[in-house]
């Protein structure tokens, strides 16, 4: 059965840092290649690796201003950046990887007040001149990274291109793609990495997979 493996970026990231914390470029590189080997692992069918593809958007390198500090600082020189780029770097030399990237839209990276903290302003708790820096969030837009995944989902299954989509996300937007595969008699697989889905979700999908995300990590679904 061969087998294509298509990664949200963004989401794998957020899981693998919950699972094993913070890792080098190369590490978490490494860690990723090895969890699409395991998703090929099974023991009633003979899984064979297409390609994988790794959706996610390039950090932005403008400048942006700091309400707090009152200052302006460039994106570019931060240590997300570095490790970000490295990583992609990383992910560029290996077998039968694919990047499709999408982009930040420029336009709205702000910063916005947290929760909390605008909850504790409007009640009075603290006054403006309280806010500090660990009270406001960078906001940060994706831009066409859904769009390329249910793009390449349906590529792949008009073309006849695989038997198979495992597709490593968390979140419903995938379903008119999964749908329109599944029409094309393509078995559609979602691994979410114990991110719990909506239960409406099952209707969509050919099977959900439970698989140690890491080493040491036990199953889960």
């Amino acid at each position: 059965m061969k087998t294509a493996i298509l990664i949200d970026g963004a989401f794998y990231r957020k899981r693998a840092f919950y699972y094993t914390g913070a890792k080098e470029p190369s590490e978490r590189a490494k860690e990723l290649f090895e969890y699409c080997l395991r998703l090929l692992s099974d023991d009633r069918e003979n899984r064979q690796l297409y390609r994988i593809f790794y959706y996610d958007c390039p950090p932005i390198d403008k400048s942006v201003y700091n309400p707090i500090t009152k200052k302006s600082f460039s994106l570019k020189q931060t240590d997300d950046y570095k490790w970000t780029m490295e990583f992609y770097n990383e992910l560029k030399k290996l077998r039968k990887v694919a990047l499709r990237m999408g982009r930040l839209s420029e336009e709205q990276v702000v910063y916005n007040l947290k929760y909390e903290a605008f909850k504790k302003l409007m009640n009075g708790t603290i006054k403006v001149e309280d806010i500090t820096e660990k009270d406001i969030a960078m906001n940060l837009e994706q831009k066409g990274v859904d769009m390329r995944i249910g793009v390449d989902i349906s590529s792949l299954a008009f073309k006849k291109q695989v038997d198979q989509i495992i597709l490593v996300s968390g979140d419903s937007d995938f379903v008119p793609a999964a749908k329109q595969a599944r029409r094309e008699g393509i078995d559609f697989l979602l691994s979410p990495m114990g991110n719990p889905i909506k239960s409406d979700l099952f209707e969509h999908i050919d099977g959900l997979l439970s698989r140690k995300p890491f080493r040491n990590e036990k199953d889960i679904t």
